[in-house]
């Protein structure tokens, strides 16, 4: 089976536990505004590469894992090419190696029963989900996203009622992410999640402003800097009461 990839890393320390061998998938429906890879929106324009061949890459890559590290398939969005995931995780998981995935669940319908089987296929092979809430708020997601966040909370309860194992990640964003009633409200949905170990605070950045300019966008944050450090430690302290 063949995807289309963006890119991949073999020495990931930020992409869930452990050393990752990290594959970036192409494509992505969701234009948020902080992203720092907009290369990876159009699908169409990552390099086509099959199962095996990514497979005998990251077996290569087995021992320098250790006991904690793994594979997690990024993107992008992942399941936009859910089957090819599904896919790549099975053919590592036979080589014993760990599995994590990286998503907005923005693609998850537990009322569409043939894409539902599909997600219940990967969930077989995948040991840790960490979740992408880019906004609790639905209309505040629309406006930062593009796209509504009722499929991703939905997903995050799905996940949660099978007994997965999740990290929630969520990027702070001076003036769109880190009021602290917006927080309150992430913390109290996360509370009524189970499997949830551990909760992720992101600060924004700008190291995608280059390729913006390189690929002739608008940088849609170009007035928005980094967050303060005492309003990322003020993040952590509201959002870990979710656990």
């Amino acid at each position: 089976m063949q995807g289309r990839i963006h890119s991949v890393f073999s020495g990931g320390t930020v992409d869930g536990p452990g050393i990752r061998f990290v594959v970036f998938t192409q494509g992505c429906p969701l234009r948020c505004k902080y992203c720092h890879n907009p290369d990876s929106w159009l699908y169409n324009d990552g390099e086509v590469r099959t199962v095996a061949d990514l497979t005998n890459e990251i077996i290569k890559y087995k021992n320098y894992f250790g006991t904690t590290g793994g594979l997690t398939v990024s993107g992008g969005e992942p399941l936009l090419q859910i089957d090819f995931v599904i896919e790549l995780f099975k053919s590592v998981k036979r080589y014993g190696i760990n599995t994590a995935l990286d998503t907005s669940g923005y693609l998850f319908n537990e009322n569409n029963a043939e894409l539902l089987s599909k997600y219940e296929e990967l969930d077989k092979y995948c040991d840790l989900y960490l979740l992408d809430v880019k906004h609790i708020r639905d209309d505040e997601h629309k406006a930062l996203t593009g796209v509504s966040n009722v499929n991703t909370l939905a997903y995050a309860k799905w996940l949660s009622n099978r007994g997965a194992k999740i990290w929630i990640r969520h990027v702070l964003v001076p003036g769109y992410t880190d009021n602290d009633e917006y927080l309150t409200e992430l913390s109290a949905f996360i509370g009524t999640l189970k499997g949830v170990e551990k909760v992720e605070v992101l600060p924004y950045h700008t190291m995608g402003v280059v390729k913006y300019q390189n690929l002739g966008y608008d940088y849609p944050l170009k007035d928005v800097t980094a967050p303060t450090k005492e309003r990322v430690l003020n993040a952590k302290n509201i959002l870990k009461l979710g656990k």
